[in-house]
């Protein structure tokens, strides 16, 4: 009698009441989607949809001077020279904080890809994301103690050499890149480190078992296989340094004028918001035009 109530149900196959009831796979994936694409079209697209409109204003629509459309805003790198010394300095700073973010990160994923295991490795991993948990202001102001003249590495250094000058470099662009490598370093290390932990450990025993040194197996087996990780590291580091303000402001003291700066100035301080809006938006055209320039770069990288 089970027997054949087995061979009945097997019979009935896809027609069964089961697959009747299943919905179509792209009904579970859009009630999946929805949720988070809805989000992200009302807390974010709206907003920049907004502030994009802003842009090509005469002046804050909240204020009360009259309102006109106008393309001058996206005329400010033109009317204002300076602002094109302030755009290349905040791309400096980009560049130098993504390059020490992706050696340092690099190397620390290579020695917990490789060196560690178990507990040892879990509790590292939770020291990289540490810094997630502390508030990034009291992150900024923490280095300025550390910076400043007679400030802590002051005081390491004169108790080795005690009549030693000051070597505190606060309110300089080095500090602006201390700071922003330590607020960004995590995310270089937790993408190279997914893209190491995927390589299969035989590679490299193979690699060193026909005698390849310890460089050569860095350089052209680890490193041409974490590129994708790698890029995605300096992708997630660079484009929120080049809009940063807080470390600037804070660890630059007057020479800490990047375009972040400028940007929160105009909300913030000279309620310009088209301006402040615009200058945004040419900012993020900047962007989207290097990683254009070096899309090919990119797609070799992660082709890898």
């Amino acid at each position: 009698m089970q027997n054949d109530q087995l061979t009945l149900a097997s019979a009935r196959g896809p027609s069964g009441p089961r697959s009747q009831r299943s919905l179509p796979s792209w009904v579970s994936t859009t009630a999946l989607l929805m949720p988070t694409y809805g989000w992200l079209t009302i807390a974010v697209f709206l907003p920049l949809l907004t502030m994009f409109a802003f842009s090509f204003l005469s002046a804050t629509p909240m204020g009360k001077a009259p309102i006109v459309f106008t393309f001058k805003q996206y005329r400010a790198f033109i009317d204002q020279p300076y602002l094109v010394g302030i755009g290349i300095t905040s791309l400096l700073i980009g560049f130098w904080t993504t390059l020490f973010c992706a050696i340092l990160g690099f190397l620390a994923a290579v020695a917990l890809v490789r060196s560690t295991f178990g507990k040892t490795r879990e509790m590292l991993l939770i020291l990289i994301l540490l810094p997630f948990w502390t508030n990034g202001l009291v992150r900024v102001f923490s280095w300025t103690m550390v910076l400043r003249e007679n400030g802590f590495l002051d005081s390491l250094l004169h108790m080795v050499a005690p009549e030693a000058g000051s070597i505190g470099f606060l309110y300089t662009r080095y500090a602006i890149v201390v700071g922003l490598v330590h607020g960004y370093l995590p995310y270089m290390i937790l993408t190279c480190y997914i893209a190491l932990s995927t390589i299969d450990d035989a590679i490299i025993a193979a690699a060193a078992s026909l005698g390849a040194r310890w460089w050569t197996i860095l350089f052209k087996i680890l490193l041409p296989l974490a590129a994708p990780g790698l890029i995605s590291g300096a992708v997630l580091t660079f484009i929120p340094v080049i809009g940063s303000f807080m470390e600037p402001r804070i660890l630059g003291g007057r020479v800490g004028v990047t375009m972040g700066t400028v940007i929160e100035d105009q909300f913030t301080q000279a309620f310009n918001w088209p301006l402040g809006a615009s200058l945004s938006f040419t900012l993020l055209a900047v962007v989207l035009a290097i990683f254009a320039t070096f899309s090919g770069v990119l797609r070799r990288g992660t082709a890898l």
